[in-house]
């Protein structure tokens, strides 16, 4: 039976008027709307720690100008326009706005159109008959959402988007921290490699002159055998250094997205750099709004509290309006066809599932609080451990600047006895040997508080909030064909 309706214009008003009646009913959105987490009462991170920096302030600009290498910045730049793993984020950014758009999608009056043609046979009538028929035209469907379960969709969607942005903010973080860690790496190898050089030089030195006293008797084949033992050992140090500045090069080819032989990275030397002076320490409330992974953690937190009112609007009626308009013919009659309808589905007995779920949205938004929780007091202890080693390193730089003084001094009266005969020269050998370990030992020392304070940038978020809409900015506009 075609229980289409011809159209009569006094049909309008009624299914308008109830059409008004069912879209005011739809402002009302069902489930908990999300707050933000408040920022944290806590002023410090560790009160012995910070003294010796300028709480309060925040970073602006990039955060590795602070080092004060040209060099440095011109790699840095290549890696933020090649990095694969940036690429990557970019584009799941892209997307998941294109998910919220599809969500937002539902919010609106759907239109399709249909056409349907055919031949029929009938049989209500003394003889068979056999027809025709079509019938073409539009379908107008609009779900009301009176309990807001699409809005929450689309609310879920954004918070996912979000997310994504922040997790393009970490990746960004990550890349710049690893490109200048790698970089101060590479330096510190070239400057041990450097001294070990010398030392090299040092040692040769020695066994010529030990050989040299050995043929004029005043020496023993013992202090050539010392002589040679040591130069043997001293080179045995170089092969680590010179992995350490290979694998330290590599790395920087591939954070920039080319392989090592696709593209060199310069060298570095730890004289081109700076050690920052005063590194701007903000509070641990601004930090918690400034550290990217405390803000993906706080968008998996929306999204859970969106799944809440999705979950919560599952129990209630689903209404939707849909219109049709066609024109339709069968046999040797056609008219035009409307269609008016108003539908509604609620839940009356499903065996608890709709509650199950909508508790279950609920325990994951408990989880997720948790997790938020403890992102936050684990970057406070990240942040903690990176002052307190700063102040500990600078420490024992003071330390090893004072052993390296007292190393240098030892080999010199060392040297100018065993000139005069009055000791031996695995005494010399051994002085030797003390200042190498305070050469090479204040090189690393000096690397860690260059790694320190790279450390304090990235843990305190390195003003990477916003990196996507800098990239943004930069990206070129696109060409029209």
């Amino acid at each position: 039976m075609n229980t289409s309706a011809r159209f009569t214009p006094s049909a309008i008003p009624t299914a308008f008027s109830a059409l008004a009646l069912l879209v005011s009913l739809s402002a009302c959105t069902v489930g908990p709307d999300f707050q933000r987490p408040a920022a944290t009462a806590s002023q410090h991170y560790d009160p012995q720690a910070e003294q010796r920096f300028d709480m309060g302030k925040r970073l602006d600009g990039d955060w590795w100008t602070a080092l004060r290498s040209p060099k440095l910045d011109q790699v840095m730049r290549r890696a933020i326009d090649g990095n694969l793993e940036l690429a990557a984020a970019d584009a799941t950014l892209r997307q998941a706005a294109s998910s919220v758009a599809a969500a937002e999608g539902a919010l609106y009056p759907q239109v399709d159109f249909a056409a349907t043609a055919g031949r029929q046979r009938t049989h209500n009538g003394p003889q068979p008959s056999v027809s025709n028929f079509y019938a073409i035209g539009p379908r107008v469907a609009f779900d009301l959402d009176v309990f807001g379960g699409n809005k929450r969709r689309v609310e879920e969607q954004q918070a996912a988007t979000d997310l994504q942005r922040h997790r393009y903010e970490a990746a960004y973080l990550t890349l710049t921290g690893d490109v200048a860690s790698q970089a101060l790496l590479l330096a510190s190898a070239n400057a041990q490699i450097g001294a070990v050089q010398t030392l090299l030089a040092n040692d040769t030195k020695n066994l010529d002159l030990v050989r040299k006293a050995q043929q004029s008797g005043v020496s023993t084949q013992i202090d050539v055998s010392l002589a040679e033992t040591r130069l043997a050992q001293d080179r045995t140090l170089l092969p680590p250094l010179a992995q350490q500045r290979d694998a330290a090069r590599h790395a920087l080819s591939v954070l920039a997205g080319k392989g090592p032989a696709d593209w060199i990275a310069p060298d570095f030397t730890l004289d081109e750099f700076a050690l920052p002076s005063n590194i701007p320490v903000s509070l641990p409330s601004e930090t918690a709004r400034t550290r990217p992974d405390i803000l993906q953690a706080e968008s998996e937190l929306h999204i859970a509290s969106a799944a809440v009112g999705v979950a919560t609007a599952n129990l209630y009626p689903h209404v939707e309006l849909s219109a049709s308009l066609a024109q339709a013919a069968s046999g040797n009659g056609g008219a035009a066809l409307w269609g008016f309808a108003a539908g509604l589905t609620a839940p009356i007995f499903n065996g608890g599932t709709l509650e199950a779920e909508r508790q279950a949205a609920v325990e994951g938004y408990n989880a997720a609080l948790a997790r938020y929780q403890q992102t936050v007091i684990q970057s406070f202890g990240q942040v903690a451990d990176t002052l307190q080693s700063i102040n500990h390193s600078a420490e024992q730089d003071q330390a090893q600047s004072d052993a390296l003084r007292a190393a240098d001094t030892s080999l010199r009266l060392n040297r100018q006895a065993y000139a005069q005969g009055e000791n031996s020269l695995l005494q010399v050998l051994e002085a030797e040997r003390a200042y190498q370990q305070a050469l090479l030992g204040q090189i690393q020392v000096k690397t860690s508080r260059y790694l320190d304070a790279v450390r304090l940038y990235v843990a305190l978020g390195g003003n990477a909030v916003g990196a996507h809409d800098q990239r943004l900015a930069s990206r070129p506009a696109p060409t029209t064909l």
